[in-house]
């Protein structure tokens, strides 16, 4: 259980009790700052009742224990103990005993300093000795310091055991707490980004006949706030970090994502992620001038890794043009447009002569998502690029014509029901052949003004066979798109890239499927990521299990995954925009609704997001027709 308000985070077992195994603990920016917190109660453990997640950054434990004062089997004492991420954690004590009750408490605490990379590698070292400071314990190394202070005061503070003791004294039917925190020693309280006022992501609701629509917009939301940072150098700047708990850090091309299918929610979100990676964009001369940095990727069985920093820069210009759609104002623009002007030229740049983007450049193969990436950054790119009276724009157009054709001819392989498309073409001209999920991205191809989406690589019988391809039992597992076809050389289940169901992607799949008309396919995998959420908790992680769905089971968690993730966060609330189908084009003044006329969820409302920059609701009826109850005056309804 992981409640996290970056920088900030804690992770527990559902007992409730930290006891320095594993991941366990209290974090602060990667360094544990407390591993083990025992809890001991007229010295027993408390008998662990119930666990539950009461927000993305607080988590709620509830044991009994049965006094020997008891006349019979019933529990008399009831211990809550609430954990926030932020190192505060209340531990209350209800007594249903019917004579005054003197409880001895015993809290044990202790911690190591390490940072999360050591832990997980298996590499942390002992704890620390503890000494008594103020009205609890500290912990010093050479890499920082904790400590931790209760309220009330202990009666004693052992530092050789690292003890903390009370005595409490509760009349019959009464309550008392007391109150741990958990600090950085000389690092200050910092007030996590997404607990402000001024928190980038509006607070969007769904309601209907669907409960588990309504959870997951309100889970998705909760979590990502927990995960906005911002620009230590420029802190007006937020952005998402990837997930908790490995990568709670700027990865750029995931943050991209995000903050694009998060647009729904407010374009601010996309300006500061935009701003933070301009200015790390590659300046000067040579081949990463223009180009955001990013690591590289494992791609699964049948490719080498890939570099993220591709993605990153091919979806740069394609947010702020689809920002600018959704209301992203003209001064931000203009400010934002060099940057993207500069992810442009690196594309024809590195494209050259030739039709395709290879990556790693330029030895690597041409992935099909790449050319993806590519051609809708281009066609997004060239309708920016006029849109703002700057050069540029039929060229790169003339490009994605070129590209298009010639994705046609050399990315398609014949077969039985129509063949399909390759997942790569090797510099030599060898297709690689399998079926992944990373074929999605095809149907992406973006929004243009007037509520159009952008041309894709694929012609409409090619739309269809693949569309067929992503629906079918090989790739359809009942909770969402597996990255690779069950029958696929190489295929796992708990595969990254080679079978298990990653949001992300499934969510793409529903918007571009949804686009294209195939609704059946969109709404059968919508279903199925719904279904898995409520298994979830509504927390979606970023994969799990590709494992087939059957009468009575639960997705498998993927023991690697991170939960709350950026990109599943984000996924939730494309995967229910899709429903209505919103297109907005503010400089144009219109908003154009493509909802599933099939309802898969049956009605639902949208309420308290955000177009032009202001309050925007819509529903969807159970016959599929979609009606915008709130806008901004000057959005008309376009046909």
């Amino acid at each position: 259980m992981i409640c996290v308000a970056l920088p900030h985070f804690a992770i527990s077992a559902e007992h409730g009790q930290l006891t320095g195994q594993g991941l366990e603990g209290f974090y602060r920016a990667g360094r544990r700052l407390l591993s083990r917190c025992h809890l001991r109660v007229a010295g027993r453990e408390p008998l662990p009742s119930q666990a539950r997640t009461t927000g993305a950054d607080q988590a709620r434990f509830v044991g009994t224990l049965r006094t020997p004062s008891a006349s019979g089997p019933d529990p008399d004492v009831m211990i809550e103990r609430t954990r926030h991420a932020d190192g505060t954690e209340r531990i209350t004590l209800h007594s249903w005993a019917s004579r005054p009750l003197r409880l001895p408490v015993e809290v044990a605490l202790g911690t190591d300093l390490a940072d999360l990379g050591a832990i997980a590698s298996g590499t942390a070292g002992p704890e620390l000795p503890a000494g008594v400071h103020a009205t609890g314990l500290r912990w010093s190394c050479a890499d920082g310091d904790s400590s931790v202070t209760a309220v009330p005061p202990p009666a004693d503070a052992l530092a050789s055991a690292g003890l903390l003791r009370w005595e409490l004294v509760l009349p019959p039917g009464t309550s008392t707490s007391l109150e741990l925190r958990v600090r950085s020693e000389g690092a200050g309280p910092v007030r996590p980004v997404g607990r402000g006022a001024t928190s980038p992501l509006a607070p969007a609701q769904a309601a209907g006949d669907s409960p588990g629509a309504t959870a997951l917009l309100r889970t998705s939301i909760e979590d990502l706030r927990a995960l906005l940072l911002r620009d230590p150098a420029h802190p007006a700047d937020t952005h998402l970090a990837a997930g908790a708990p490995w990568r709670c850090g700027l990865a750029p091309a995931e943050a991209l994502v995000a903050a694009r299918m998060a647009l729904p929610l407010g374009t601010r979100l996309a300006t500061g992620t935009l701003r933070s990676l301009a200015r790390t964009q590659g300046r000067g001369t040579g081949p990463r001038c223009g180009m955001i940095p990013g690591p590289r990727r494992d791609a699964g069985p049948h490719l080498p890794a890939g570099c993220t920093g591709t993605e990153a820069t091919l979806l740069f210009p394609v947010l702020l043009a689809e920002a600018r759609r959704w209301g992203l104002a003209d001064q931000a623009t203009e400010e934002l447009l060099p940057a993207a002007e500069r992810c442009l030229t690196w594309l024809r740049t590195t494209v050259g002569d030739g039709a395709y983007v290879h990556e790693p450049h330029p030895d690597g193969p041409a992935r099909c998502e790449t050319q993806a990436h590519a051609h809708r950054a281009a066609l997004l790119g060239a309708d920016l690029l006029d849109a703002c009276g700057r050069p540029g724009g039929p060229g790169l157009r003339e490009w994605a014509r070129h590209l298009r054709t010639e994705f046609q001819r050399d990315f398609w392989i014949d077969g039985p029901g129509g063949g399909r498309p390759a997942a790569a073409r090797t510099p030599d001209g060898c297709l690689v052949p399998h079926l992944g999920a990373a074929a999605a991205h095809l149907l992406d191809t973006g929004l243009l003004g007037g509520g159009t989406q952008a041309p894709g690589l694929l012609d409409a019988v090619q739309t269809g066979h693949l569309a067929r391809l992503l629906g079918s039992p090989a790739m359809d597992s009942g909770w969402g798109l597996r990255g690779l076809a069950v029958k696929e050389a190489g295929y796992n289940p708990f595969g990254h890239r080679a079978g298990a169901v990653r949001v992300q992607e499934t969510a793409v799949a529903v918007a571009g499927l949804a686009a294209a008309g195939y609704e059946s396919e969109a709404g059968s995998l919508l279903r199925g990521v719904l279904a898995a959420a409520d298994a979830f908790g509504h927390r979606l992680p970023e994969m799990y299990a590709g494992e087939q769905r059957t009468e009575g089971s639960t997705p498998l968690p993927h023991p690697a995954a991170c939960r709350p993730a950026a990109t599943a966060a984000a996924a939730g609330v494309l995967l229910l925009t899709t429903l209505a189908g919103i297109r907005p084009d503010v400089p144009a003044g219109t908003v154009t609704l493509h909802p599933l006329r099939s309802a898969p969820l049956g009605e639902i409302g949208l309420t308290g997001l955000r177009v032009a920059e202001a309050p925007f609701s819509v529903r969807v009826s159970r016959l599929g027709m979609a009606m915008v109850e709130e806008a901004a005056d000057r959005l008309q309804l376009g046909v």
